[in-house]
């Protein structure tokens, strides 16, 4: 079963915007090879960081809404969301190592 959450335009504002817990979120699309290439690099994160960070996912072709509002032109395009801010933005396809180092600069040492 997959360790990344789902996210639509109905759960977005709780499950991102109000979360008490750093939100990592992929912005993707079932048609777009490098977000499923990704998608395993996400999943090993979410497996690392456990409850630290909730690692998410939105269909941009479902929430066209929030993507359009997120002004995000490519995918896939990582958002880290702290206390409902982007501190950070990634776009295209990241390294693990590149994904971890940005969100861990954000986060108090475990």
């Amino acid at each position: 079963m997959s360790q990344l959450q789902h996210i639509t335009s109905q759960t977005f504002d709780a499950e991102v915007l109000r979360s008490n817990q750093p939100v990592l979120l992929e912005f993707g699309a079932a048609w777009c090879q490098p977000c499923r290439i990704l998608e395993p690099v996400l999943e090993e994160l979410a497996a690392e960081w456990g409850p630290r960070v909730k690692v998410a996912k939105l269909d941009v072709d479902e929430a066209a809404d929030i993507t359009g509002s997120f002004q995000v032109l490519s995918v896939p395009t990582t958002m880290l969301f702290l206390n409902g801010k982007v501190v950070e933005r990634l776009v295209g396809f990241q390294s693990k190592e590149r994904i971890s180092s940005k969100v861990l600069a954000h986060l108090p040492a475990a």
